[in-house]
């Protein structure tokens, strides 16, 4: 869990973000109220509208505005986890029911395109075409990435591959809370790049620990089964260093050879991976990564934001470990 210290200079912009997200368009179906419902009830711990408060927070944003932006950032992040669990036909998710366990592809996708159309919506109620056009291109980056995902990633198993596209998957959006937030305080040019900087690369730090908890983590904790990366083809950072040092495996060479499907070998290559070393150096590879944002917060002025920032950083590679 996030200590309450680290959020505390801005619970209450949090709960106005809360609030916000909540808000019913006019003419809205009933169902995407009930969809939208079901998705911001299903957990998360916000640290993408946090981390847009605490940046704009720190360079003196107008609250509302500020607000503003974290909706949008947290309504774009639950827009893409309605499309990612379509595609990977994920059943579950912080262990529970996905949209599209319960509803039609068809329903789904919609619900997630009307998500993506609210997250913009958010986004413009920041009053800054700066704000929307990094909005607009962090979600082609995004996008991008998915498409990459399905017609290239899968059963590839080259770092670069994965560095792309862990950035596309996380780290942009965090980039995009971070340096938004800093536009919207009107920080200078070296500021907004150093907050965008601080956001990419604990974004990245954030998704390696995600895919070391596909290994590592306790599955009724984490909400969906261990090793699920592996059964989509989707060779991770842990994954990667174990291929490095065990480039003759043949249970791995066969999951990479179009057996993810099979349960026996993912289950026998998650064991093997458990048992190496590549957890650790995957772990050490993550923390390299917050270590370079929290160097880019020297462009942050001294105070709570930055501190919290810190905090949040040192966070992402304790969390639920």
């Amino acid at each position: 869990m996030i200590t309450t210290d680290i959020f505390a200079s801005v619970r209450h912009e949090l709960g106005a973000v809360e609030a916000k997200l909540r808000e019913i368009a006019p003419n809205q179906h009933e169902a995407l109220t009930g969809a939208t419902e079901h998705l911001l009830a299903s957990g998360g711990k916000r640290v993408r509208p946090a981390l847009a408060l605490l940046a704009a927070s720190a360079f003196g944003a107008e609250t509302q505005r500020a607000v503003a932006l974290a909706a949008a950032v947290e309504m774009l992040h639950t827009a893409t986890l309605v499309h990612d669990d379509l595609i990977d036909g994920s059943l579950l998710r912080r262990g529970i029911p996905t949209l599209n366990a319960q509803w039609t592809p068809a329903a789904t996708v919609l619900t997630g395109d009307y998500l993506f159309a609210r997250a913009a919506s958010l986004a413009a109620e920041t009053d800054s075409v700066e704000v929307m056009d990094v909005f607009a291109r962090t979600l082609m980056v995004i996008v991008n990435g998915e498409i990459n995902q399905l017609f290239i990633s899968r059963g590839r198993a080259s770092r670069d591959d994965y560095y792309r596209r862990i950035y596309a998957k996380t780290a942009s959006m965090f980039a995009l809370a971070t340096e938004a937030g800093a536009i919207l305080g009107a920080a200078g040019d070296s500021a907004i790049a150093a907050m965008r900087d601080y956001g990419k690369e604990v974004g990245m730090a954030f998704q390696i620990v995600d895919d070391i908890l596909d290994y590592v983590g306790d599955e009724a904790h984490v909400g969906k089964p261990v090793g699920n990366d592996l059964r989509q083809g989707l060779v991770t950072l842990p994954a990667l260093y174990f291929l490095e040092s065990h480039p003759d495996d043949p249970h791995m060479a066969a999951i990479l050879n179009g057996r993810s499907g099979d349960p026996a070998q993912v289950a026998v290559v998650v064991d093997s991976i458990r048992a190496s070393g590549a957890v650790n150096e995957a772990m050490a590879e993550a923390r390299r990564f917050v270590a370079k944002g929290r160097d880019a917060l020297s462009a942050v002025p001294d105070g709570l934001q930055r501190d919290a920032l810190d905090a949040l950083a040192d966070y992402v590679v304790r969390r639920d470990l």
